[in-house]
């Protein structure tokens, strides 16, 4: 094996080891804006992801998006490699001679789909049940997040739904594909108790912070670590990892700022969040002043975006479709304009922009409508959302017989 392989899959490994830590800082940040009552609640919906989702990439999720096709150009065959037997190099004495890259890109993309599911939990803040979240997780995983990761991330196949789409680490895949879910989630669940602008608001900005700081850092190997390789692509990618969540911020507290009066420690890691997201898919082929700009348009695009929920009447609990689905949506259109060598702008033509949007239209539609169907099943069979008295006093007792702040006399 060579030095620039084994540098190469360094680099993924510890990208996984960033993106994993993303799941737990997922869970700060909507922890942290939930009730006190239901902070273990929110906080465990991240956590079981992590566990469930971890459990079944290992045996069937990595086959189902890189596995040996099924459906060529649609999806791989849940039991190509089951329980990832092929990297193993099991030898006729029994020894293990492990596949060092194969591993390591499977641990990593196992990450992504980790963090893709946990993200929908912020649709349906205060009032799930766990139960209820783990097996609609469970069959969005199989329906949604293996197939549409096939979609994108898969290029073996070199055709497919959404052949030409530039979606470097996730535009789609993962913001659009949670966001859409998490908009289907919170009208299958409806509204909370009190529903109202204003009516809930963060127990503790700390936590917030802390999450959104732990995702900023996890966001360098999620956007780097998918160049797969030690170069300039990884390099672009780190530096527009900086630049777009920059501007985020400055742009969500200027809306701020001329909105409501006052910039908010919630909206600048809001900010930066939104940044984050829109960079993601065109991290790779934009350049940093034009990151900077879109990090800009991002914020204060999504700091007015998370005011449609109480205009429309949906309850989208901590704004993953104002922040993940818009911003997802900004990003990956964006790079039809400004992405370098194959927007409007270097090459007057329109086909990019073209296909970027209908990339995105396809996973935005798609997860809505199957999360929907899921989310509904499980409403109706076993029950998602918790009885109003659970909901009113906080659903951690209810839950899972736990206190976050359970303080002694």
């Amino acid at each position: 094996m060579s030095d620039t392989t084994e540098v190469s899959t360094l680099l993924l490994i510890i990208s996984g080891a960033f993106v994993l830590l993303m799941t737990p800082g997922v869970a700060f940040f909507y922890g942290g804006l939930v009730k006190a009552k239901s902070v273990v609640s929110m906080m465990m919906l991240s956590l079981g992801s992590m566990g469930l989702i971890g459990l079944m990439w290992v045996l069937v999720g990595y086959s189902m998006a890189f596995g040996t096709p099924l459906i060529p150009g649609w999806l791989g065959n849940p039991f190509s490699d089951f329980g990832l037997q092929s990297f193993l190099g099991i030898s006729a004495d029994g020894t293990l001679n492990p596949d060092m890259e194969g591993l390591a890109f499977a641990g990593f993309q196992g990450a992504f789909a980790i963090l893709a599911i946990a993200l929908v939990s912020g649709g349906i803040a205060d009032r799930a049940k766990f139960g209820g979240w783990m097996l609609f997780i469970a069959i969005f995983a199989i329906v949604v997040y293996f197939p549409v990761a096939y979609w994108v991330f898969n290029l073996s196949d070199g055709w497919g739904p959404l052949m030409g789409v530039n979606d470097f680490a996730g535009g789609t895949a993962i913001h659009i594909n949670a966001g859409a879910a998490a908009l289907a989630l919170a009208l299958v669940l409806g509204r909370r108790i009190g529903f109202a602008k204003g009516a809930h608001k963060p127990h503790n900005v700390p936590l917030v912070l802390m999450g959104a700081a732990l995702l900023w850092f996890g966001w360098f190997g999620f956007n780097v670590g998918s160049a797969a390789a030690v170069d300039g692509t990884a390099a672009l990618a780190f530096i527009n990892t900086i630049a777009a969540p920059a501007a985020g911020i400055v742009g969500w507290i200027v809306i701020e700022k001329l909105k409501d009066g006052k910039p908010t420690s919630v909206g600048a890691a809001s900010g930066a969040i939104a940044g984050l997201v829109a960079v993601t898919p065109g991290c790779n082929i934009l350049t940093p002043m034009w990151s900077l700009v879109l990090g800009l348009v991002a914020g204060a695009l999504c700091a007015l975006a998370v005011e449609l929920k109480f205009r429309l009447g949906f309850d989208d609990s901590l704004d993953v479709v104002g922040i993940h689905l818009i911003g997802g949506l900004l990003g990956t259109l964006y790079i039809g304009i400004f992405g370098q060598g194959i927007g409007v702008i270097d090459t007057g033509s329109w086909a990019q922009l073209g296909v970027q949007a209908i990339a995105s239209v396809a996973v935005l539609i798609y997860s809505f409508v199957m999360a929907y169907a899921i989310g509904w099943v499980v409403e109706k069979t076993i029950g998602f959302r918790v009885r109003n008295e659970d909901e009113i006093a906080g659903v951690d007792l209810a839950m899972h017989g736990e206190e976050g702040y359970a303080l002694q006399a």
